[in-house]
């Protein structure tokens, strides 16, 4: 059941979407806060990064390349990276994952995935 929501070349109905969603800021969440952790341990980023919903700019930037990366992903699969709509869509998620929230920044992600090719 999982491997079928997290199929970026799937094409979902609005509740898949939302269950995309909510799984992407799960897996978002596990990324962002392991990474920094061991980063921090490693003394490539400061020890004392705040967690992942306190809005860490480091947390921000892991976010934003994460939005990117899974936008990315669903353009190329479903080859819409010569639909417009979709493109723009894209640049809006990762906009709004780097100026205002990353959670905000995917619900774009998570509409893109009810487009059909």
């Amino acid at each position: 059941m999982i491997d079928k929501i997290l199929d970026v070349g799937h094409v979902r109905s609005t509740m898949g979407a939302f269950w995309f969603y909510v799984l992407s800021v799960v897996v978002l969440v596990g990324i962002s806060t392991t990474l920094l952790h061991f980063l921090g341990m490693v003394g490539i980023v400061d020890g004392g990064s705040a967690s992942f919903f306190a809005g860490s700019t480091l947390h921000t930037l892991v976010g934003s390349i994460f939005t990117l990366f899974v936008s990315g992903l669903i353009l190329t699969h479903r080859k819409l990276t010569s639909d417009i709509f979709a493109v723009l869509l894209t640049v809006v998620a990762v906009y709004l994952a780097y100026t205002t929230d990353v959670m905000l920044g995917l619900i774009p992600v998570a509409i893109l995935t009810t487009i059909k090719a």
